[in-house]
Formats: structure tokens, C-alpha cells, sequence
């Protein structure tokens, strides 16, 4: 039997789907804005476009380099510029109605609930940390069924940190009033959620699902949410 007591899981790309539910909402957002003939560029050149730079802001956004709400709007903005399409209002309006959109989708990875039941049936407490904001994160929880899994939900914008920031997990130990030794960090972002816990002090488990090679050596790693049964 293992020692942990708290496991803190990451929500986004780890539970909840968020590439499948993102394509999902800007199908919608193309319909909605009659995107195809309004600005004459296809869904399928779009999208891979629109994923490209809403990395890149992620990542910089991790970094403290931008703000929430120049991630919010810039994504589609910086998209629609590859096209040649300078339209901020355009860009902000489908912002707006994105982030209205998604957080109704309710797509998860593969064995989510039944992971979650089986911890809670152990007598795990479980907690989220995600660099979400607040409001979004809330609404994905509620409409996929997953808020009454989690005792704490530490948000970026609730917590005024961010990960990797090792602030962010310390704010959710004690949060939690947990204990460093009997914590660990679930998620898929080996720079976010594994290197960030590391900082903090925390235990890992790194979810591969894409296979990558690490250059940091998590605690654990797995490849489907069901291999955690093997550790917890």
C-alpha cells in the first residue's frame, strides 16, 4: 500500500478532453459566425492554425510573458492574421462566444470517471490544480459531472499563481491542509504539472498519452488513466 493520501490531479489534456472539446466549439463558432463565407477560409485550414498559435500563447502565458485576456482574444486574432484578416472585433466577438461554448462540452479521456470512482472508493482525497480560469474551469466541471469528485479546485486566477510556479502548489498543500509526503501531482505537462510539483516538492505521475521522452525523471509515469489503479 502506498503512502499518499492527496492526489491532486491537472483538469485540461489530463481528465478533461480539451483539444476534442475546443474543435467541437469552433465548429460551432463557424456556424454560429458564418465563418465560411464571411471570411472565406475553411474549417479544416483554420483549425490547425488556430492550435498552433493557442500553444504558443499557453506557453507564454505560463510563463507570466502575457495575460489572461490577451490569451483569451489574441488566439484568434493571430489566426485570423495568418489569413490576411485584421478584424479584432471579429476576433473578440468569437473569443466571447468560445469561451461560452466550451466549458459546455463534456468530452473526457477514456476511463475518467471510472479512475475517479475507484480513487474516492480507496478513501483518496482529491483536489484539482489547473491553469484555467476560474469561471471556465468551474462550468467544465459542472457539465461533464466531475465537481463532486474533487474536495479543492485551486485555479490559476484563484490562487494568483500559476504552474509551474512552485507558489501555485504550495497555495493547494495548504489549501488542503495536506502534507507534502502524502501528496502527489497527476498530469500530462511535464513542464506545468510534473516539473512545477517537482519544484514543490511533490511526488508525480506523468499521463503520456502522446508517448513523449522526458528529460525529467517523473515518479511515476502511465499511459491510460486505468495503469493509476496499478499505483493508487
Amino acid at each position: 500500500m502506498n503512502h499518499y493520501k492527496n492526489l491532486f490531479f491537472d483538469l485540461d489534456h489530463t481528465l478533461w478532453d480539451f483539444d476534442a472539446n475546443a474543435k467541437e466549439t469552433l465548429i460551432e463558432l463557424y456556424s454560429i459566425f458564418n465563418l465560411n463565407s464571411r471570411i472565406n477560409i475553411s474549417f479544416e485550414d483554420f483549425y490547425p492554425k488556430y492550435l498552433f498559435h493557442n500553444e504558443i500563447l499557453w506557453n507564454q502565458y505560463h510563463k507570466g510573458l502575457i495575460n489572461s485576456e490577451d490569451l483569451k482574444w489574441k488566439r484568434m486574432w493571430r489566426t485570423m492574421l495568418d489569413f490576411k484578416i485584421a478584424d479584432e472585433p471579429l476576433a473578440k466577438d468569437m473569443s466571447s462566444q468560445f469561451l461560452n461554448i466550451l466549458p459546455t462540452k463534456k468530452i473526457l479521456f477514456p476511463y475518467t470517471i471510472e479512475i475517479l470512482n475507484y480513487l474516492k472508493e480507496k478513501n483518496y482525497d482529491l483536489h484539482l490544480i489547473t491553469n484555467g480560469f476560474e469561471k471556465t474551469q468551474w462550468s467544465k466541471l459542472k457539465n461533464s459531472n466531475l465537481s463532486g469528485y474533487f474536495t479543492h479546485v485551486i485555479t490559476s486566477e484563484g490562487s494568483n499563481s500559476l504552474k509551474p510556479k512552485k507558489e501555485i502548489f504550495d497555495f493547494a498543500i495548504a489549501r488542503a491542509k495536506a502534507t507534502l509526503a502524502k501528496s502527489i501531482m497527476i498530469g500530462d505537462n511535464l513542464d506545468a504539472d510534473i516539473q512545477g510539483a517537482m519544484n514543490a516538492g511533490m511526488d508525480t505521475v506523468f499521463v503520456n498519452y502522446i508517448n513523449a521522452v522526458p528529460d525529467i525523471l517523473p515518479t511515476y509515469t502511465v499511459t491510460h488513466l486505468k495503469e493509476l489503479e496499478a499505483i493508487f
